[in-house]
């Protein structure tokens, strides 16, 4: 193993492990307020996201292939704010058709930049390295984030927009382009209903 891929893991264990005391944190003061030019613009923007839902997916089967097969399955989404409001964490449940797994969502938000960065760890690979975060925010009531990634060993870029949010429900999808952002493939979307 890579001492970065050890390094890694060892900070996602010690993340994972103080967000499973997340609920007697969320509690606790907030960080001190960050020096320097400062964008609090955005710090609620994942707010409506904390409590319970029921998800629905619909999965292209291959990406960036040419592939037009999709899977559509349920699953869960728990939500709960950390880090004082700067932070939160998202725990999944997946049905997919080969096989039910977990996944968790990680996002923190950066005041000196008013942006979000997302990391989603999938349970079945719990230790390989994170993929590069997301970073984006919210604008006029929808959020668009991106990063660099790589997909069978070439470039790529991964985008996430959330929209046609209320109280109750939420619609979230996540797109590949492999030239450069001149063309996007959708290949994930959620539907979120909140539990009642």
């Amino acid at each position: 193993m890579r001492l970065t891929t050890l390094a890694r893991t060892v900070s996602l264990a010690a993340l994972l492990g103080l967000f499973a005391a997340a609920p007697a944190l969320a509690n606790a003061d907030a960080p001190p307020p960050p020096t320097g030019k400062v964008d609090l613009s955005g710090l609620h923007d994942f707010d409506f996201m904390a409590g319970s839902w029921r998800t629905h997916h619909h999965v292209l089967k291959e990406r960036l292939a040419g592939s037009h097969e999709w899977w559509d399955y349920d699953g869960t989404c728990t939500l709960w704010l950390t880090l004082g409001g700067y932070g939160n964490v998202d725990d999944n449940t997946l049905n997919k058709p080969t096989g039910f797994y977990r996944a968790v969502t990680v996002r923190s938000y950066d005041p000196q930049t008013g942006q979000w960065s997302i990391w989603w760890l999938d349970g079945r690979m719990p230790s390989i390295p994170l993929d590069p975060p997301l970073r984006g925010r919210f604008a006029t009531g929808s959020g668009t984030f991106y990063a660099d990634d790589t997909l069978r060993g070439k470039p790529i870029k991964v985008r996430f927009i959330w929209k046609r949010i209320d109280r109750d429900h939420a619609h979230w999808e996540q797109a590949f382009s492999g030239d450069g952002g001149k063309t996007w493939e959708t290949n994930w979307t959620t539907e979120f209903e909140r539990m009642k």
